[in-house]
């Protein structure tokens, strides 16, 4: 008795030669094509852009800017923005995870293997990308202090004096370089009968003097922990969370997929961005720069 699969195998039509594509010359051609756009494009980017060669490599000489392969770079850029157990081993430990566990979160059959699978998706995902890529700009820009250069050009571009006061108490935004730096915390203390509680926010004691060596444990520097851990961890949990209301709101989320889409079209736009931005925007001493002004120097 024949099984149904050799029936089906017996039965399977034919395909006609105009139907296959083979890889000679079908796909060598394009890909020797392709290889000599590039070459070309390459010798002409070559010779019209000055690319000056720094010296032979030396293990005692690092250069300024020294920057990591560009698929760390965006590691590199959130060195720059959290304490780096969170940027070097945390996040990136969590974001796998999750990425991970999305085909075990997501076990609906239905629209497998489609792109944008789900009635709202492509909005989902354009808006998540977009949201997230402008967000991450406007943070980097913040903690790089560019808001503050910002608003000095503009002050002097009006003719105006460098003491000039903004109306509406706009002077903390012009002020405000970080919470570790931009807010007045030597004024912050308070007296409670007496006795002076938080006179140094830079030193919080935590432990028991004597008792411990650990500098960590004896005091804490508040500003460094609010601006290194506690924003960025809030702002990397919160904003998923609001990204997922607001859709919800929309009425564009129905399903966990839709879920999952959102928030991996904003995790490519994170890692996109501060890839960019490590990539074409970090100078000397990874300051952000344009990319026209940025020189490598040696050390």
């Amino acid at each position: 008795m024949v099984s149904r699969a050799a029936a089906a195998v017996r039965t399977r039509p034919r395909r006609e030669r105009e139907q296959e594509v083979l890889v000679w010359p079908d796909l060598v051609f394009i890909e020797f094509i392709s290889a000599l756009i590039f070459s070309i494009a390459l010798m002409v980017l070559s010779a019209m852009v000055n690319a000056p060669l720094l010296n032979r490599a030396d293990p005692d000489t690092t250069p300024n800017p020294s920057k990591a392969p560009w698929y760390f770079l965006n590691l590199q850029e959130l060195l720059l923005h959290m304490e780096p157990a969170w940027a070097g081993v945390i996040v990136p430990t969590i974001a796998l995870v999750l990425l991970a566990a999305i085909p075990y979160w997501d076990r609906d059959t239905e629209g497998q293997g489609v792109w944008f699978g789900t009635k709202f998706a492509g909005r989902l995902a354009v808006f998540g990308f977009t949201a997230a890529t402008l967000i991450t700009s406007l943070l980097i820009i913040w903690d790089g202090s560019l808001h503050v250069v910002w608003t000095e050009n503009i002050i002097r571009g009006l003719g105006l004096n460098s003491d000039f006061s903004w109306p509406g108490g706009l002077d903390w935004f012009r002020n405000l370089r970080g919470f570790d730096t931009g807010i007045p915390w030597d004024s912050l203390g308070f007296t409670i009968g007496g006795f002076t509680m938080f006179a140094d926010w830079r030193a919080i004691p935590l432990g028991i003097p004597g008792t411990t060596t650990d500098p960590w444990l004896l005091n804490l520097n508040f500003p460094s922990f609010l601006s290194q851990q506690i924003i960025p961890v809030a702002t990397m949990v919160g904003l998923p969370v609001l990204f997922v209301l607001f859709c919800k709101a929309l009425g564009w989320i129905h399903t966990r997929r839709d879920i999952a889409l959102l928030i991996f079209s904003a995790f490519i736009g994170v890692y996109l961005t501060t890839t960019i931005v490590g990539t074409a925007f970090r100078g000397q001493g990874q300051d952000l720069k344009p990319p026209w002004d940025i020189v490598v120097l040696e050390e």
